[in-house]
This record gives C-alpha cells, sequence and structure tokens, in this order.
C-alpha cells in the first residue's frame, strides 16, 4: 500500500464503522433481547486479542454461549453441535450477526474492515517469524482466510492465506474481499472447527470464542 492508501483505507474503516452501527443497532436491539431472554446473563462477550504489532485490545461480541464457556468443555475452541452454544447463538453465529459489535473496535482503530481475523496471545506465541507477519496488520472483522475456507481450512493454511494478504493488501483487495464476505455469510460458510479444521492445540483463532 503507498501512503495514501492507508489514509484512504482508514477513512473506509470510520465511514463503514459509523454506518455499519447505525445500520445494525436494530438488529443487535433484537439479538440483546433474545440473549437475555435465554439465559438472563449478560448480552456482549469481551475477550482480550491480540492487534497489529501484538497490541492486545479487547474484542467485543454479542454472547453466544453459556457464560464461563471457555472454561468449559473444548475451552476457547468450538466445535460443531457444541452444547455450549445458546440456542440463538447458533443462528447469530452461522449469519456472523455475533460479530457486528466489533464496528466499535474499528472505529477505535483497533480493527480494520478487513484483515486477519484477530487472535488468542498464547496461539502468536507458537508463530513462527513468517507466521507473525500476519500481525504486521490491523486485524479485521473479515479477511482473505475468511472468504476462501474459513474455519474449514487446517490452521496453518490460513495463516498463509493472511501472510498472501500482508503482502498484496490494496484498496482493491480490501473492496473484493468485502463483497465475497456477504456472498459467504448468505452461502452460510463454515464457522466451526471440521474434520480438516486442523491444528487442535492450540484451536484455530477463528473457530474460537
Amino acid at each position: 500500500m503507498k501512503g495514501w492508501e492507508y489514509a484512504a483505507k482508514r477513512a473506509l474503516d470510520v465511514t463503514g464503522a459509523v454506518v455499519g452501527l447505525t445500520l445494525s443497532a436494530p438488529v443487535i436491539g433484537i439479538a440483546a433481547a433474545l440473549i437475555k431472554r435465554e439465559d438472563g446473563g449478560p448480552i456482549f462477550f469481551r475477550q482480550e486479542r491480540v492487534g497489529q504489532h501484538g497490541e492486545p485490545f479487547n474484542i467485543l461480541k454479542l454472547r453466544t454461549m453459556v457464560v464461563n464457556a471457555e472454561s468449559q468443555g473444548a475451552g476457547f475452541a468450538v466445535n460443531a453441535g457444541d452444547t455450549r452454544i445458546l440456542k440463538i447463538g447458533d443462528r447469530l453465529r452461522k449469519l456472523s450477526i455475533d460479530e457486528l459489535p466489533q464496528f466499535w473496535n474499528i472505529l477505535r482503530g483497533e480493527m480494520s474492515l478487513v484483515g486477519p481475523r484477530p487472535t488468542l496471545q498464547y496461539q502468536v506465541d507458537q508463530y513462527t517469524p513468517h507466521q507473525a507477519r500476519r500481525l504486521d496488520v490491523k486485524p479485521g472483522a473479515t479477511g482473505w482466510a475468511q472468504i476462501n475456507g474459513r474455519a474449514s481450512l487446517p490452521w496453518a493454511d490460513r495463516i498463509e492465506l493472511d501472510v498472501w494478504y500482508v503482502d498484496r493488501q490494496s484498496l482493491r483487495l480490501d473492496l473484493s474481499i468485502m463483497l465475497r464476505t456477504v456472498g459467504t455469510i448468505f452461502s452460510r460458510g463454515n464457522t466451526y472447527r471440521g474434520a480438516s479444521g486442523g491444528w487442535q492445540k492450540p484451536p484455530e483463532d477463528d473457530a474460537s470464542l
């Protein structure tokens, strides 16, 4: 990316976050009411993730699982049919509605509309120097790996796709990824670990809480 493209990317992020929060507010409100009705627990789920250059930040999501799910069952990993998932939570995850509050992370400058999905610190601790290059850019709400297999891909393959993006990022590529993301969501792409979902310890970053 050239210098002006970074400024344009940030402008696109801010505009997209403001529009996204405005348009998604009714959906978030309905989802929040359904989550509260199901088990009475908190609406939002916050978790520390690793951002650009290894800086930690708290990602914001709609809660789709039981309270303190990370201390039960498969821990941070989420499998298809996971009994910790709320009834409404499964639908929210399939349609990526649980990710909508991340527009706030984007507005704050902690994330971008497009980039590698934010990961957990203990996963970053396992990176090779080559894999750590995925931290050279801000994590994104969607990314190259997201539209090319998502959680059905082995963990190492998804990181390789992220590094590919880092080497080739451009506004044109970002716009292409955003358009293809819409199709991926409505085709109900894989949001859980599959049989070919790869690295079991630690679990994949996208198929996590």
